[in-house]
């Protein structure tokens, strides 16, 4: 997983007077934990960019001017009305400890079921996974080449052999739903499929309905 490097100043006071005057300069007040003892710091704000406004996750490096602490991102607090970054809490990691950080999900392939005219719908845009910090992914790629209408992606058929996913097996990622310029999948289907089809009507035939007039 890709790292940023974000540099800051240690903090003694902590106080309320002392975080407001902070923000005023432009400065965010940040605590790092699970050390020994918290790490009080504060960064200028625009360091933050490329960690907060992005769909990617990150590992961070504080770098406090000579002491490094490798961290994760573990919860950011936003102005309601300005949406200017209120203050920020690191947890700290280490080479030899697994560590528990949400995923984003890419989905590859081209669906056969969505150019029959169905719709994807990204039901979990990020997973939990639990991995030491140099198997942690950039993401979790669902490859949904051979998904039709009416499949679903769960999370038991994600490759997952460097981390593990928190999540039940039976989570749903992603489904191919039907719309109303869905047309027949032309490849023959199973009974096993036929009867998946989680209450679609199948249309009748022609020959269904010449075998009724007989009957």
């Amino acid at each position: 997983m890709k790292s940023i490097t974000i540099k800051g100043s240690q903090r003694e006071s902590v106080g309320k007077k002392a975080t407001k005057a902070l923000r005023n300069a432009g400065m965010v007040p940040c605590v790092v934990y699970g050390g020994d003892e918290p790490i009080s710091f504060t960064a200028e704000e625009i360091a933050f960019k490329d960690l907060v406004y992005t769909p990617d996750v990150h590992t961070v490096v504080v770098d406090l001017g000579g002491t490094k602490i490798n961290a994760i991102l573990q919860d950011i607090q936003f102005h309601p009305v300005t949406d200017r970054i209120l203050h920020i809490d690191f947890y700290q990691i280490f080479d030899d400890k697994e560590v528990t950080m949400e995923i984003p999900v890419r989905t590859t392939g081209n669906s056969r079921g969505v150019r029959n005219g169905g719709t994807l719908r990204i039901v979990n845009r990020k997973l939990r996974v639990k991995a030491l910090p140099e198997n942690l992914p950039d993401f979790i790629e669902a490859d949904i080449t051979e998904m039709r209408i009416g499949n679903k992606m769960y999370t038991k058929s994600l490759k997952t052999d460097n981390y593990k996913i928190m999540h039940p097996d039976n989570t749903v990622i992603c489904q191919i739903r039907t719309s109303r310029t869905a047309i027949v999948d032309e490849v023959e289907e199973d009974a096993e499929s036929a009867e998946g089809a989680e209450g679609e009507e199948v249309p009748a035939t022609e020959t269904d309905d010449v075998a009724a007039v007989k009957e």
